[in-house]
């Protein structure tokens, strides 16, 4: 039986090691995790850029991972603790940009300001219990190559945006919106799709 095994089939000692890893007074890893264990389980690709008024709250029990030349602009937050963050190379994540796991992206995506991307939602079945106490339940995002996410959208759990896809700005996305179209609103619908024997973009 694995390290890891053992730990999450022993309930007294997971309890132990999650209290090492999280500071649950902030919700955030603790300092020493960030700077001593994390580099020895994710990947950065070269040339990455992380501004410095970044949070980064990967842990080391799920994968993370940034490709070649992806850059992670100021008052960006990206969370691994219920899902794998994947994000491929030469990809923006904008101002003030909100990953939760698990989400995927592949190559050049790009997102503009204020958007939030996540595959976690809380509980609220019982109401004797405050949705923040109650369980979690994640289902994966899937953004593929060179999408474009305009400012101030919402991309919700389960979704996959195809490629090549746009999503305008305000929209908020909680249905898959296939490859080469593009899509806004509340809920985002589809009004464009590109018509490869014209050579452009097409209303809908």
């Amino acid at each position: 039986m694995s390290l890891a095994s053992r730990i999450k089939s022993n309930p007294k000692l997971k309890k132990f090691v999650h209290s090492l890893i999280v500071n649950k007074r902030r919700a955030q890893p603790w300092f020493w995790i960030s700077w001593f264990v994390n580099p020895f389980f994710h990947k950065r690709g070269k040339g990455v850029v992380i501004k410095y008024y970044s949070r980064l709250d990967v842990y080391p029990f799920n994968d993370f991972r940034l490709g070649n030349k992806t850059i992670v602009e100021d008052f960006a937050v990206i969370n691994n603790g219920v899902g794998a963050v994947l994000i491929g190379n030469n990809v923006g994540i904008g101002l003030s940009n909100v990953i939760i796991g698990p989400v995927s992206m592949g190559n050049y995506v790009m997102l503009a300001q204020n958007i939030v991307i996540s595959g976690l939602n809380h509980g609220f079945e019982d109401v004797t219990i405050p949705p923040r106490l109650q369980k979690v339940t994640t289902k994966p995002i899937v953004i593929n190559d060179n999408v474009w996410i305009g400012a101030n959208c919402s991309v919700t759990a389960g979704v996959i945006i195809g490629k090549n896809a746009i999503i305008g700005a305000g929209s908020v996305v909680t249905k898959d919106i296939p490859e080469f179209c593009v899509a806004v609103g509340n809920p985002a619908k589809v009004i464009k799709k590109y018509n490869f024997e014209s050579g452009s973009w097409e209303r809908v």
